[in-house]
């Protein structure tokens, strides 16, 4: 981790107090979220169906507003938007602790929502602006911050929820109520190039502009691509989780096991991200990291399938090996998949974007993978669902398998014809003199 700091000390300011505000956005968002469901269905007593609202408008309002996030913060500057986003943070948690009536806490979670799709797009391009040449680098430590929060969140949050939920709440706003004034204090002004998204000396509308960004075929076609790699890594939370405790129970052993996934997710991000960064950077094309990344993920899978094919032990150590050891060794595959992919991901959609609109490239890129998500998560459910009624517990694994080999082999189309390449510069003509 030492190693870590000191090459994040090799950055600008503005890209250390990007990586700070991404882990302590992170550290304040899991504390909180993981214990939001149990808050609202136990002492607040709602249905289900009420709970499972409440938590659909956050992640609707945010995948939804993504485009729009990405636009204003290239028309309006990176840093605007991310102190617009953390301040709604501050409400959004505040109110979801202090309040009980249902359009509030709707209001509230969609004010969550919507502050992540602010200040993400705003955060990423503000990264790649900064980091200039350098940008795989910075975005593998990007990432290293980013699991970091993820890893200390719920843990900071498990003991203050001990305590009260509200103390949760209030802390979690607290925290982004520091992380604002330190921005606002401390981070340098930053907005696109304007003169890029000019044509004639005036800027397009942003309808013209969104026609142009989906008029961008290879960066369509590459986010489509990639849409595999986040349902993939997704199961850490579903599938994964799931499996452990359909074989372990949910006893203390289950809860013991699923915790252990995401310690070797995040853990394994912290230690050695960088690392494999370095490694690929060294020896491989972008094109070639994202396709043996994917394919990684897609790998990650074989050790629950051919867990399938042992015997399940009555109990004992045996059905306790069963139930932790292949599930782990996936977590650790995916998140080795991330490793590779990640880094090379965030600067591919730069690249493509032709280093103009590039917030707006992450909003669109955000869109599509969140709602590629939303069903690729459906089709697990269904998938699960398939194998316990047919008793057949190897029909998910094979299709995560087969989704793996199918966005790799879509990626490694795209890197052979040259469709990750950046676009053609389109050199000006310079005008006639006249007399």
């Amino acid at each position: 981790m030492k190693g870590t700091i000191t090459q994040a000390r090799s950055f600008e300011r503005s890209v250390q107090l990007l990586m700070v505000n991404q882990f302590t956005i992170n550290l304040g968002f899991y504390m909180l979220m993981p214990y939001l469901a149990a808050h609202l269905a136990g002492p607040l007593g709602l249905a289900g169906w009420l709970v499972g609202l409440i938590l659909g408008v956050r992640n609707f309002s945010q995948q939804g507003m993504f485009l729009v996030g990405g636009t204003l913060a290239d028309r309006l500057g990176y840093k605007p938007m991310i102190i617009a986003g953390l301040v709604l943070r501050i409400v959004g948690f505040a109110t979801l602790g202090l309040v009980d009536s249902v359009p509030a806490l709707l209001a509230a979670s969609a004010a969550t929502g919507l502050a992540g799709a602010l200040f993400n797009p705003a955060s990423r391009a503000y990264l790649a602006a900064d980091a200039g040449e350098r940008r795989v680098e910075a975005f593998a430590l990007f990432n290293v911050f980013y699991q970091a929060g993820i890893l200390l969140g719920p843990l900071v949050g498990m003991v203050l929820t001990g305590v009260d939920f509200r103390v949760t709440c209030l802390t979690a706003a607290g925290i982004f109520a520091v992380l604002s004034i330190v921005q606002i204090r401390a981070m340098p002004a930053r907005r696109a190039d304007d003169t890029k998204d000019q044509k004639d000396g005036r800027r397009e509308s942003v309808l013209a502009e969104w026609r142009g960004i989906v008029a961008n075929r290879p960066f369509l076609l590459f986010s489509v691509a990639m849409i595999g790699s986040y349902v993939m890594s997704f199961q850490v939370y579903l599938a994964l989780p799931l499996e452990v405790r359909r074989l372990g129970g949910e006893g203390r052993f289950g809860t013991a096991a699923v915790a252990v996934l995401f310690a070797v997710s995040g853990l394994s991000t912290i230690v050695f991200q960088t690392k494999v960064t370095t490694w690929c950077k060294a020896r491989m094309e972008p094109g070639r990291a994202l396709t043996w990344g994917l394919l990684a993920m897609g790998v990650a899978f074989l050790p629950l399938l051919v867990a399938t094919a042992v015997p399940v032990p009555d109990g004992g150590v045996g059905l306790w090996l069963l139930a932790a050891v292949p599930p782990a060794l996936a977590a650790l595959l995916l998140a080795l998949g991330t490793m590779i992919a990640y880094p090379f991901e965030m600067d591919t959609i730069v690249r493509l974007s032709g280093d103009r609109l590039v917030a707006t490239h992450y909003g669109l890129y955000n869109t599509i993978c969140g709602v590629g998500i939303t069903l690729g998560n459906l089709l697990t459910g269904a998938a699960l669902d398939a194998a316990r009624a047919a008793g057949v517990s190897a029909i998910p694994w094979i299709a995560l398998f087969v989704l793996g080999l199918a966005c790799a082999a879509a990626l490694y189309g795209l890197h052979r014809t040259g469709r990750l390449a950046p676009p053609p510069v389109q050199e000006t003509q310079p005008e006639p003199v006249t007399a």
